[in-house]
């Protein structure tokens, strides 16, 4: 009898990554006239990019288990200390309610959706985002907010940007910026500035006389030393020589202190991190911006506003969407794709969850905590900084300097910030205790005993903040008194839920968003308080962990991209295009090329390319595309040659937008490096790449990598997202480096481009899993996955809808463009009609109109099985049978099933007058009936919402 063998592995990952089982893959296979998957890839990718040489002896050479991963993370989280960190420069430790992290942060419900680009299927997070955007509103005391931004560094810049566009005298280009704010937000804004050459004055604003012209101005409330400044007479004549002022905020401190509306503040910009997100070693977190009513048309990334659907009932949408980076494009004065809006929703249920006197509670105790520091101190013979403040203190540690003040704190596992040589700031927070307090104390007077009690010291306490006391009320609409049990919070959170749409209840065809599984075990570390309560300022020391994570990361991410180095810092894909033109221009600077300021984009770019572009202040010019989707060689050489002075870069997708390998991507290379310009490559499409070529190879000089796309970090509901970029050697000498981190970066560094040295750190974790867990082998089977299913859709598809693009030997990429632009001739069907229709069907649309209107741009992802690819395309089969029934006049052309879609359950249990059936309307096919999902409004009234701009909870 034969010996029976036993597998003692825990099995492959990957395996549970890609979604089609290898029965399924051979089927696919079969239909699209192949036996084996590798024979099929070697029949889209061009020879000349193919990857040569497979790696040896590589750190992806051996996949490591779900089980041995998680192991590993704990043993790399136990190199970092978990000291108490009373660091400040706005980021501080806070309690995440535990119904909120586990019905929002850990919940695929929350993480896994996208952008709301399709409203109808998108109205929980809509409600979610409009509840943050009237937090920040009634906190600033300023009527607009958008749904959020990156960071407060970031925000800072946008908003810097937003003033030098409104300046009164085009010849004003000095920025002020208060000698108190946070050193991190003076960098990143120097950096922003520098393309514009915009002259920055940092500068205590208490002597600033304005005899220097500037154009707007930069205010910390309070300062990064803790004061709450009195500006009133700054901003009096700041605005009597018609300068905008902009506010960095303290969001807590807003529930006690007078709001910058108030304060005639013009802008308001600032973290809601302290609303219940984790520090994370920097990120992500949820920046916010507010203006005047005035400014709106100015203000970066997105706003949520109220409409109504096609039954005149209140519907929410992002508004005023002309804004949109994809639009505008070379015209935008922002390039922001990703915002942070999974981070936003979970501090809009912080505030939710407390309400306005929950959380002026937390505001007073930690303020209180302060106090008592400040009391006790002087009892000590301490000298105390400048009065009133909020949460930070400053104390004169003489004799001793401040560094022996930090190492005594280090002992007892305490971090403290030197804000000099003799002076060390305490920045309290919702964590402190009393005991915290006492034990500080102990720590600056070098004694284990105190002599008096802390608690004595409480009746002292002044709780107001005289002139600067907030008078205003905030927060009274309903949804912030109304959820303060768990079980209430618990149920609204789910009953938003409900209303949207995710990757739990079907798949997500977003051509060029790669929604593909976010695997827990991938993300189950990021609840673990050895990653998500590191501030990220601590000292090196206390991170190890984190660094050997994100140092391995950085050289996996060279080694399958075939660059030579990698910075981790940008927090989005935006401002990973961002820095990557900032190192081509200090590049081109230090071989002293300055004049070099064009930059080639070719017709099919994504939005953000031209207005990256246009931020990094170069010159675009658009490259054509011939009839084939591909950059036109032809126009491509007259261009580069009709500006090769002035060359400076060259910016492409690949694979294209139009979802195909063109083949004559190295000669496009050449071209430009003849010319004596770089080649940026924007990385959306390396999910069609990975294991099977290597760009570094074949001609980019840099290309960004959405980490949120390819390696499986979620897009949570529009954002987080990081970018990191990888460069050739040549341009490694001026990655991003940060003021607070000097080891970071090249030896030329461009200045930081995010708040934190390593942006989003936290989320980091995520792509490292995946790559280590999914292994060489695995990521070049997830690559040849994604192009077979996108194949295998596009031949179903092919013979009942037009596929636009084709590549090599007549296949797609990872993604197929699908033309339905012939429907609205024979039948006025248009492509937001299909959309709306798939709904019906349990399916989010494929990408919409982009990049070629009138089309949908698919993308299956490596995750889904056949049997999800078979369910969507005979949704959109079975659309298309609508669709003639339309053509050959057995359905009116304005009373049917597509445009009447969504149709909401209201709708259908209603009076009934359509020519169709409710049965056809509800449950198109089958299927359908199971687990219905239904959308929650009709068909929303696009126009209307920006006519009647409302973009705060009533």
């Amino acid at each position: 009898m034969e010996k029976k063998s036993i597998d003692f592995s825990y099995g492959l990952f990957s395996d549970r990554h890609i979604g089609p089982n290898d029965d399924q893959i051979k089927s696919m296979l079969h239909v699209l006239g192949f036996s084996k998957l590798s024979e099929f890839s070697d029949q889209v990718i061009p020879d000349d990019i193919k990857q040569k040489n497979k790696e040896e002896d590589s750190i992806l050479s051996h996949p490591v288990s779900e089980k041995d991963i998680l192991a590993q993370l704990r043993v790399l989280g136990a190199k970092n200390f978990e000291f108490k960190s009373w660091l400040g420069m706005g980021y501080s430790n806070s309690i995440l309610p535990s119904v909120i992290q586990r019905c929002v942060f850990e919940n695929p419900g929350w993480y896994t959706q996208y952008t709301p680009y399709q409203p109808e299927i998108s109205q929980g997070r809509l409600e979610s985002l409009l509840n943050f955007q009237t937090m920040v509103s009634d906190l600033t005391g300023l009527p607009i907010a958008n749904a959020s931004l990156l960071d407060e560094g970031t925000a800072a810049a946008e908003a810097m940007m937003i003033c030098f566009a409104e300046a009164q005298r085009p010849s004003d280009r000095s920025f002020f910026i208060s000698s108190f704010c946070h050193p991190q937000t003076i960098e990143v804004v120097k950096g922003r500035a520098k393309p514009f050459s915009i002259e920055i004055i940092v500068a205590d604003h208490r002597s600033f006389d304005f005899s220097s012209p500037v154009f707007g101005a930069l205010l910390q409330y309070p300062g990064t030393d803790g004061v709450i400044y009195d500006y009133s007479a700054f901003i009096k004549k700041a605005q009597e020589q018609k300068v905008l002022i902009i506010l960095a905020c303290d969001l807590l401190s807003l529930t006690v202190l007078r709001s910058p509306g108030d304060l005639d503040a013009d802008i308001a910009i600032g973290n809601s991190q302290r609303f219940g997100v984790p520090l994370g070693f920097g990120g992500p977190h949820a920046a916010f911006l507010s203006t005047k009513d005035e400014l709106k048309r100015r203000v970066p990334g997105r706003i949520v506003g109220v409409s109504k659907d096609n039954a005149g009932q209140k519907a929410i949408r992002l508004a005023l969407q002309t804004r949109e980076q994809h639009i505008r494009r070379e015209k935008a004065t922002s390039n922001i794709c990703t915002a942070q809006a999974l981070l936003a929703n979970i501090a809009s249920m912080f505030a939710v969850y407390h309400g306005p006197d929950g959380l002026r509670k937390i505001a007073e105790r930690t303020h209180a905590c302060a106090a008592v520091l400040k009391l006790a101190a002087e009892k000590c013979r301490i000298k105390v900084g400048q009065e009133p403040f909020f949460d930070t203190v400053l104390l004169n540690c003489s004799p001793y300097k401040s560094y022996e003040v930090l190492k005594r704190g280090w002992e007892k596992k305490v971090n403290l910030r030197a804000y000099s040589e003799n002076e060390i700031s305490v920045s309290f927070d919702e964590t402190t205790t009393l005991a915290d307090v006492a034990e500080v104390l102990k720590i600056l007077i070098q004694k284990d005993e105190i002599p008096f009690k802390i608690e004595d010291l409480v009746s002292e306490i002044n709780p107001l903040f005289g002139q600067h006391t907030r008078r205003s009320s905030y927060l009274k609409q309903e949804v912030f008194n109304s959820h303060h049990s768990e079980t209430q919070m618990m149920r609204y959170i789910k009953r938003l839920e409900f209303k949207d749409l995710s990757l739990t209840q079907s798949m997500i065809p977003l051509g060029s968003c790669t929604m593909k599984l976010n695997a827990a075990t991938e993300l189950m570390p990021l609840s673990w308080s050895a990653f998500s309560q590191i501030h990220p300022f601590v000292p090196d020391f206390q991170s190890h962990g984190y660094r050997e994570i994100l140092l391995e990361l950085a050289t996996m991410l060279a080694k399958i991209t075939g660059f030579d180095s990698v910075s981790l810092q940008p927090n989005s894909g935006a401002q990973g295009e961002y820095a990557g033109l900032l190192v081509i221009k200090k590049y081109l600077e230090s071989i002293h090329q300055n004049q070099r300021n064009v930059c080639l984009i070719p017709s099919s770019a994504h939005g953000t390319n031209p207005a990256t572009a246009s931020l990094a202040n170069f010159k675009v010019v658009i490259v054509a595309c011939d009839e084939a989707g591909n950059i036109d060689l032809e126009d491509l050489q007259t261009k580069a040659q009709e500006n090769q002075a002035h060359l400076a870069a060259l910016m492409i997708t690949y694979p294209s937008t139009h979802g195909v390998f063109e083949a004559s991507i190295r000669k496009v290379c050449d071209i430009i490096h003849s010319f004596g310009g770089q080649v940026y490559m924007d990385g959306a499409n390396l999910n069609a790449q990975i294991g099977l070529c290597k760009p570094g190879q074949y001609g980019p000089d840099v290309c960004h990598m959405n980490l949120h796309k390819t390696f499986s970090i979620p897009h949570g509901g529009g954002g987080p997202g990081a970018g990191p970029i990888a460069v050739k050697r040549h341009l490694a000498s001026f990655l991003p480096g940060h003021c607070l981190s000097k080891e970071l970066g090249g030896k030329d560094p461009i200045r930081a481009v995010s708040s934190a040295p390593y942006g989003s750190a936290s989320i980091l974790l995520i792509s490292w899993s995946y790559l280590k867990m999914m292994g060489l082998d695995g990521l070049k089977k997830a690559t040849q996955v994604a192009i077979l299913n996108a194949n295998y859709i596009a031949k179903r598809l092919e013979p009942h809808y037009k596929i636009l693009y084709k590549g090599r030997n007549g296949w797609v990429a990872h993604e197929c463009i699908v033309d339905v632009r012939a429907f609205k001739k024979s039948c006025g069907v248009e492509v937001h009609d299909i959309a709306k229709r798939l709904m019906d069907y349990g399916f989010h649309a494929p990408t919409i109109s982009f990049p070629v209107a009138g089309t949908m741009m698919i993308e299956p992802t490596e995750s889904e099985s056949k049997d999800e690819l078979d369910r969507f395309c005979d949704a959109l089969l079975a659309i298309r049978e609508e669709i003639k029934e339309i053509e050959d006049g057995k359905m009116s052309k304005v009373d049917n099933p597509l445009k009447n879609a969504p149709h909401t359950a209201l709708a259908c249990a209603s009076e009934w007058s359509h020519p169709y059936s409710r049965e056809k309307a509800m449950f198109p096919l089958p299927w359908v009936k199971e687990g219905k999902f239904w959308p929650s409004v009709g068909r929303i009234d696009e126009a209307f919402g920006d006519r009647n701009l409302v973009c705060t909870c009533s």
